[in-house]
């Protein structure tokens, strides 16, 4: 629970109404009004429509670093603090701002785990692009997403990464507030991202962080300018709470990978942690995991970072850590040896190219809902079976009536609804572009 936090000197407690102005009109919250701010909103005393209106003052003001810092520790301070001081082993997690057709933290999990780094994740809703890691995962038969903090804290031990939703319990207030944003058009506000993600991992127990944040149609930052001041933004306020923290500013303008799907992305997921798969994923792995292993110290130069991570991937540690995580959390661990076990579509159709040329541009967020009408089922669960595969990518040379993708479904009429999304993500064009760099900036 919350620890109260008693100032030497008297905090006179300002109105609700006297905060909404103050920060409408630019100024900087001391230490204390935002603790007062924070314990309002886990009390449930400040009222809703205030709530909204902060937040979209903020969204308009933004907040200084010190404000910032002191947000997310006071979110991070509303709820439990998970202690991992007993796991000897370095804990550092990863935080992505979400994008389509993105494995990775389904691979660097267990490969951290291989390479002697706890990563302590909770998927958070803010972590996904339609489609949630748990909502991959839920493709396992028996996968069960759910564990309380002692059942956490018992699996990093034992094998070093989780796969779960978040505990109530961790940063509630943050919770409170991410509904807010949504209600209120304010998910966008630096600072509140920024106190938003530290406030959850450090909870978690995390001692360091590295962060993917994707800049694109296929996430929901589109300017890259703003995907680079949200990396310097979080890199900063982490430094300042005593945390290491890196960053990688990468493009999200068409999927990552071959596939957009749930089961599809899980075997995708199996061919990285074998050391195979797309191009553009494995190289963001490696990338992601050096960073990892580098601030963890499990490595120390650039060079021994590459060799560290290659070797997990290639010798099979990595995977079996994905099938140890599977078993301890009740999944089935027979269709991580044979993908050929997972669920398959009953129908497999072409999206044909409708003309001869390059592909020019692809609208990875159109993707992303094609593949959602298509597999969402009444329930409001996935069919593990449905997706797309074999995406072409940016830059590829297409002849009139060749595949753009293959699209996996059960459902006619879903189909034809997908169909309208699938078929207006792709431009083409008679020169070949420049395909995007992966890898836009490095924050450290």
């Amino acid at each position: 629970m919350r620890k109260k936090i008693i100032s030497a000197r008297k905090f006179i407690k300002p109105s609700f109404s006297y905060l909404v102005e103050k920060k409408r009109d630019g100024g900087e919250f001391s230490d204390e009004e935002i603790r007062f701010i924070v314990d309002s909103i886990l009390d449930e005393e400040m009222p809703k429509f205030q709530q909204a209106a902060l937040a979209m003052a903020v969204y308009f003001q933004n907040m200084s670093a010190q404000e910032t810092a002191t947000f997310a520790e006071e979110m991070m301070l509303s709820g439990e603090v998970i202690d991992l001081t007993k796991i000897t082993r370095p804990k550092i997690d990863k935080y992505s701002t979400g994008g389509v057709g993105d494995k990775t933290t389904l691979v660097l999990a267990p490969l951290a785990a291989a390479c002697g780094v706890v990563m302590p994740t909770m998927n958070g809703v803010d972590e996904e692009h339609v489609i949630s890691n748990l909502d991959k995962l839920s493709a396992v038969p028996g996968f069960d997403p759910v564990l309380d903090l002692k059942g956490f804290h018992a699996q990093l031990k034992k094998v070093g990464c989780t796969f779960i939703r978040k505990d109530p319990e961790i940063a509630p207030v943050d919770a409170i507030l991410y509904d807010m944003r949504m209600e209120t058009g304010t998910i966008p506000s630096l600072p509140l991202i920024t106190g938003s993600v530290l406030s959850r991992k450090l909870a978690e127990g995390a001692e360091g962080l590295v962060i993917d944040v994707k800049w694109g149609n296929g996430s929901f930052i589109k300017d890259v300018e703003q995907a680079k001041q949200l990396a310097r933004s979080i890199t900063r306020v982490g430094r300042s709470m005593k945390r290491r923290c890196v960053a990688l500013v990468t493009d999200m303008n068409q999927p990552l990978g071959d596939t957009v799907g749930t089961a599809l992305e899980i075997k995708e997921a199996i061919q990285l942690l074998k050391g195979e798969g797309p191009d553009d994923l494995q190289e963001l792995v490696l990338k992601l995991g050096m960073e990892i292993v580098r601030l963890a110290g499990v490595a120390g130069s650039t060079l021994s970072a590459k060799q560290t991570v290659q070797r997990h991937l290639k010798d099979g540690s990595a995977l079996q850590k994905f099938k140890d995580m599977i078993e301890a959390q009740g999944g089935d661990t027979s269709v991580i040896d044979d993908p050929e076990k997972f669920p398959t579509a009953k129908h497999v159709r072409k999206l044909p190219a409708p003309k001869r040329g390059y592909v020019h541009t692809i609208n990875a967020g159109l993707i992303a809902e094609g593949v959602a009408k298509l597999a969402i089922k009444k329930n409001g669960k996935y069919d593990p079976a449905v997706g797309v595969s074999e995406i072409k990518k940016v830059g590829t040379q297409v002849k009139q009536g060749e595949p753009l993708m293959m699209i996996h479904y059960n459902d006619e009429a879903k189909m034809e609804e997908a169909l309208e999304y699938l078929k207006t993500a792709y431009r083409l064009a008679p020169k070949r572009p420049n395909p995007p760099e992966l890898i836009v900036e490095r924050v450290a």
